[in-house]
């Protein structure tokens, strides 16, 4: 078969303009292909994560994020075996100067400054401004991204209008660097306690635990513990893996996974009938030739072999160069995604895998072999007379 390869190239590039559209019609679609596959696999099959994220818990309630927790559940967490740390979190959604502008829109949490650094141990902060945080009641905390994107420096004056009558005025103690790159704000979970009304309901209340374990062997274990101690409470909770909570808000768009599956599909079936198509349009008009072939002692075997090498050939040239594009297509995605939120930090690793890649240039291969089924055939089964006879 090999010693067929030189007929099979020329054949490949005898009209250089439709094999040259037909490869990159290829490319682009399997450039698509290449990145919901990706974009797949980051979402649903683990993106990287750092130790203190695989180790860690977010507890809320059963049945709504929105619906909160006592405050005393976090002793009670604590004391389950497993647990090394829990800090309760509470999102406060203020408005920050402008509210019409984008810039001002970030994350903005009420948390217990003595534990958030036992929860999030790859937080990096100095010190002195870590003692300031814990010192100062009125203090808080920004991820470094954040600071950046609105020129905060240490001391900085932060006010704070919540939507609950409620007025915070910050003084920006410490600037940590996250390794998620999250634009967050975290501040006193009493200050904010202290500041809304007497009687108030939610004064007592967060929405959710984050709980360090102490390794991600125990997660599931831990998950299940804590669970089962509020499961007869008016209060039921929901654990699961830090990963896994990001991963729900996506799940608001619907069946994702069906999504995904379905545009891979109709991006598969569309190169399919591109290259079936080029190809049936190939061997139609070389159809004379065929029959000059089988007078040469070419058998049928053979003519199917070359017409499957041409179209392997052309489609392979296309995954190559489509795995490429995706591969520079997920890198600015993930690099576009740098600042997003925590619920989407999967996409900021989003990279072609070798294994992805793998898997892409397999369906370029099979789509080539499928599309030239027909066509080789047709071409092989044509007896030499009417091909001689062929006018086209």
């Amino acid at each position: 078969m090999f010693s067929y390869l030189p007929l099979v190239l020329r054949n490949a590039l005898r009209n250089r303009r439709r094999s040259a559209l037909t490869v990159a019609s290829v490319a682009v679609s399997l450039c698509l292909l290449g990145v919901l596959l990706a974009l797949y696999r980051s979402l649903f099959y683990g993106g990287d994560t750092t130790p203190g994220q695989a180790a860690r818990l977010v507890v809320h309630h059963k049945i709504a994020l929105t619906q909160e927790l006592p405050v005393a559940y976090e002793e009670k967490i604590a004391q389950i075996p497993g647990v090394r740390a829990v800090t309760r979190l509470r999102w406060f959604g203020g408005t920050y100067k402008d509210a019409r502008d984008t810039k001002n829109q970030f994350a903005q949490f009420a948390i217990e400054p003595q534990t958030l650094f036992d929860v999030y141990p790859e937080f990096r902060i100095t010190d002195s401004e870590k003692q300031a945080f814990l010192s100062q009641k009125t203090a808080c905390l920004a991820s470094r991204v954040l600071a950046e994107k609105l020129g905060w420096k240490l001391g900085e004056r932060i006010t704070l209008v919540g939507v609950p009558p409620v007025t915070l005025e910050l003084t920006l103690a410490g600037i940590f660097d996250d390794p998620a790159r999250n634009t967050v704000l975290y501040f006193n979970w009493a200050y904010l306690r202290d500041s809304l009304p007497a009687g108030d309901d939610h004064r007592d209340m967060a929405q959710q635990f984050y709980v360090e374990t102490n390794s991600k062997e125990v997660v599931s274990d831990v998950a299940r513990q804590i669970d089962n101690t509020f499961a007869g409470s008016p209060y039921p909770t929901k654990s699961e893996p830090e990963q896994a909570f990001f991963l729900s808000f996506v799940s608001f768009l619907g069946n994702l996974k069906l999504f995904l599956a379905a545009i891979c599909g109709a991006v598969t079936f569309t190169v399919l009938l591109v290259s079936a198509n080029m190809l049936s349009m190939s061997v139609r008009e070389r159809t004379r030739e065929v029959g000059i072939l089988k007078t040469l002692g070419f058998s049928s075997g053979e003519i199917l072999g070359m017409v499957v090498g041409e179209a392997s050939l052309i489609a392979s040239a296309g995954g190559l160069l489509g795995c490429g594009l995706a591969s520079g297509l997920c890198a600015a995605i993930a690099a576009a995604m740098k600042n997003a939120p925590g619920f989407v930090s999967v996409i900021k690793g989003l990279s072609l895998s070798p294994l992805t890649a793998v898997l892409t240039l397999s369906i370029a291969l099979v789509i080539g072999v499928v599309s030239s089924v027909v066509p080789g055939l047709n071409a092989a089964r044509i007896s030499i007379l009417d091909a001689l006879r062929y006018n086209g």
